[in-house]
């Protein structure tokens, strides 16, 4: 198969949406807010993934040796993502972004996201930066060559804050709690039992596995709600 049928294969549609939360019942409204045309959507996204491969022959950017390889490894993640994370819209950060896994693809698929890509290494911020120029995505998706400590620091805050093994995954929740402080922490595991947060309970779940069948879940982590005075 060719890159556009890797990305189709991986990609399922409609994007999931279920909540373990309760939320079934906002799905309709939620999914209208969040509509995307899916040609449009698999255009952009195998436009992304032809300059990653084109990209890679001069730098390091990923591993990945086949197209299969790299529509999963782009895209995967963000399609279990993009129906649940930050359900009314508003800004998300995606430390660690690399080659735009998975915040490049996100914001593909949710044209409601301002996105941050966080990516200290300058060949790597580069190719980011050229990507969403000629993905035509620079109204909505800002790329900060920097470690997502000092956007911490500088008192940077999003509505989501979402990190691909960059961080082990205790180390990684508290850095997202200062990121999105009010918003919702999304961690991305394997088989590492899921983290705990004091002051923060996991909102929804996905469980899902590779074309190897080895299993991934995202949790995303809100804060307790304050108890009426």
């Amino acid at each position: 198969m060719g890159l556009r049928e890797e990305v189709e294969a991986v990609l399922p549609w409609p994007l999931p949406t279920e909540h373990a939360d309760g939320m079934e019942g906002v799905e309709e409204v939620a999914a209208f807010a969040h509509a995307v045309d899916r040609e449009q959507a698999i255009a952009r996204l195998v436009a992304w993934l032809e300059l990653v491969r084109l990209w890679n022959r001069k730098i390091d950017l990923t591993a990945a040796k086949t197209d299969a390889d790299l529509a999963e490894l782009g895209i995967l993640d963000a399609a279990q993502l993009a129906g649940r994370v930050a359900r009314d819209g508003g800004g998300v950060v995606d430390v660690g972004s690399g080659f735009g896994a998975p915040g490049v693809a996100l914001a593909i698929l949710r044209p409601d996201l301002e996105v941050k890509l966080v990516e200290p290494l300058g060949k790597r911020a580069t190719f980011l930066r050229a990507t969403i120029g000629t993905l035509g995505l620079v109204s909505r998706v800002e790329v900060l060559q920097t470690k997502a400590e000092a956007v911490a620091e500088a008192g940077i805050t999003f509505d989501a804050a979402i990190s691909r093994a960059t961080l082990a995954p205790q180390v990684w929740l508290a850095l997202g709690d200062r990121l999105a402080p009010e918003g919702e922490v999304v961690a991305l595991l394997a088989r590492e039992p899921p983290p705990v947060l004091a002051g923060r309970r996991i909102a929804w779940r996905a469980e899902y596995a590779t074309r190897a069948r080895a299993p991934r879940v995202v949790l995303s982590y809100v804060r307790d709600a304050v108890p009426a005075a």
